[in-house]
């Protein structure tokens, strides 16, 4: 049996909810796998990615359950593995199947609305950050190659730590109209951060899950883990 683990950022200033929604997550994924046994970790929980990764086997994979290929997954993870070499698989937000696994989940929504996606706005409400255009070029592009799979009448992209705020992407939209949230994990920015951007915009339309519940998503990962060994 071989082993993968999804590791996402978790919650610092409260690590426990994360990590056991995270090993829910995990769990979910590991049910659809075949040979794969798959566990989790946050990197805000004290010692537990430390943890799991001693019990790893040598031809492990790591999974970032994150949206961007930054600071945490190109340096602070591989750090903490202490040595070991294991395989650190590119993230979710950057899997080039994303979009079109999206914009499924996104029809669905549209279907069970019977709304047209020509008279529709979608809001990406993504994280965006101060300190390096990684994660909005990130957020950016994936909305830009969504338009493609998906004809909306508009895609308004806005952030909760850089401009243009969620608040501003979200204004003057009619109720027929859809916010996603381009994050991994149900965290503090997505239970708070959006829902204040959204009521300060007066959005009166609809909020998606995160981008790493919809429905597609964790059998797409559970795919790639199963894909991972059997080219091996």
């Amino acid at each position: 049996m071989h082993n993968a683990l999804i590791v996402a950022h978790g919650q610092p200033s409260d690590p426990t909810p994360a990590e056991q929604a995270l090993a829910e997550y995990a769990a979910e994924v590991d049910a659809l796998c075949a040979k794969v046994t798959v566990r989790s970790a946050t990197l805000a929980a004290p010692c537990i990615f430390e943890e799991r990764v001693s019990e790893l086997t040598d031809d492990a994979v790591i999974y970032p359950l994150f949206m961007a290929k930054g600071w945490f997954v190109t340096s602070a993870l591989p750090k903490r593995l202490a040595g070991r070499n294991l395989r650190i698989l590119d993230p979710l937000g950057v899997d080039p199947d994303l979009p079109e696994l999206v914009a499924g989940a996104l029809r669905d929504r549209l279907v069970e609305n019977q709304w047209t996606a020509q008279e529709t706005d979608l809001v990406v409400a993504a994280h965006g950050s101060g300190r390096s255009r990684n994660p909005s070029s990130v957020a950016l592009a994936f909305a830009g190659t969504l338009e493609k799979h998906l004809a909306f009448r508009s895609i308004r992209v806005g952030f909760v730590e850089e401009p243009p705020s969620i608040a501003e992407a979200a204004s003057g939209l009619s109720a027929q109209a859809i916010c996603l949230p381009y994050f991994a994990c149900t965290g503090g920015h997505v239970l708070e951060d959006v829902p204040q951007e959204l009521a300060a915009a007066a959005f009166k339309g609809q909020l998606m899950p995160v981008v790493g519940e919809l429905p597609p998503i964790k059998r797409h990962i559970a795919n790639t883990l199963n894909g991972v060994f059997h080219e091996a």
